[in-house]
């Protein structure tokens, strides 16, 4: 089977991570490139964290520096969620390569303008990248096959009552994005808030007992601490779900819908604004994911981590 070239974009972040666990753990993919976005934390921040994370888990890969802020904004960033750094918890080995000298836009362009099939972009933080990208680079526009997003929600937000985080981060960019034709596929809160990963899952993983394991493990314990102290019953571990709704799409409930970018309102900066009943008249833009077996998503996670049993590196 051929696999699906992809390039991970992020702002890792604890979700983030564990995305990328099941990216490099799937064998559907070959990660071509990793590049890295301001969001969670700040872009040197994320970086850093995005080149750890690749010597962790042994993504090998060029790993590039992204967008400092958003389009037109203010950066903001989530350290109640992640920590000062961005991914608090266990230690980290440090970097194993060289940061690319190609800033994120060109070394996106260059991967998918030199492959031969139709490159697939999983964009987990603010689609500023991405939307850059597509400005600068319009000639490989249709060499992309897909984007991936955890992003966006059609029934409440997460950072505004309105507006989840990493659309409120940037509504410009995932306006151009979601306007531009290429299929898109949405994560929102819809399906992520349910991709819950409760406290009595977390010695199942432990128990795994390799490194990455037990990393994951200690990530979890780290970024549930804020979700508990707002009530949720776990840890929502947003992320994955836009890498596994591309490489387990029977676990997941979706639906085609022409969503919009709210980029005026007072209250509603960042919605993403679903059209469940056609009135705007316009054609399906987006393959919304809204929905996950929660008990198959936790079976997965254990089978991707344990697909590092004989990896351990340096910390």
């Amino acid at each position: 089977m051929d696999k699906i070239p992809v390039i991970l974009d992020g702002d890792p972040g604890h979700d983030d991570a564990i995305a990328w666990v099941f990216a490099k753990a799937s064998p559907k993919f070959d990660i071509k490139a990793v590049t890295s976005v301001a969001g969670n934390q700040t872009i040197e921040k994320t970086t850093i964290n995005a080149r750890r994370i690749c010597a962790l888990l042994g993504i090998d890969a060029p790993v590039a520096r992204g967008a400092v802020k958003p389009m037109t904004a203010d950066p903001v960033t989530a350290g109640n969620w992640h920590g000062d750094s961005g991914l608090d918890g266990p230690a980290m080995p440090e970097p194993d390569q060289e940061l690319s000298e190609l800033p994120a836009v060109d070394l996106m362009a260059k991967v998918i303008r030199e492959s031969e099939t139709p490159v697939t972009i999983i964009a987990t933080g603010p689609q500023t990248n991405v939307a850059q990208l597509l400005i600068a680079h319009p000639e490989v526009k249709d060499k992309i096959g897909k984007i991936s997003i955890m992003g966006g929600g059609v029934t409440h937000g997460n950072w505004s009552p309105a507006a989840e985080f990493n659309i409120f981060e940037d509504p410009e960019a995932a306006w151009i994005e979601f306007h531009s034709g290429i299929p898109l596929q949405m994560c929102g809160l819809d399906v992520t808030e349910r991709a819950i990963i409760r406290p009595d899952d977390f010695p199942r993983i432990r128990g795994i007992g390799n490194q990455v394991a037990d990393i994951v493990a200690g990530w979890l314990e780290f970024f549930y601490r804020y979700p508990m102290e707002i009530g949720y019953d776990g840890a929502p571990v947003h992320d994955p779900c836009a890498v596994l709704s591309l490489t387990h799409p029977e676990i997941f409930k979706m639906q085609d819908l022409y969503v919009d970018i709210e980029l005026e309102g007072e209250y509603t900066r960042g919605e993403t604004v679903a059209d469940f009943i056609g009135s705007s008249g316009k054609r399906p833009n987006v393959t919304c994911v809204l929905d996950i077996d929660r008990d198959r998503y936790i079976d997965l996670l254990v089978e991707a981590l344990h697909a590092f049993d004989c990896r351990e590196v340096k910390i």
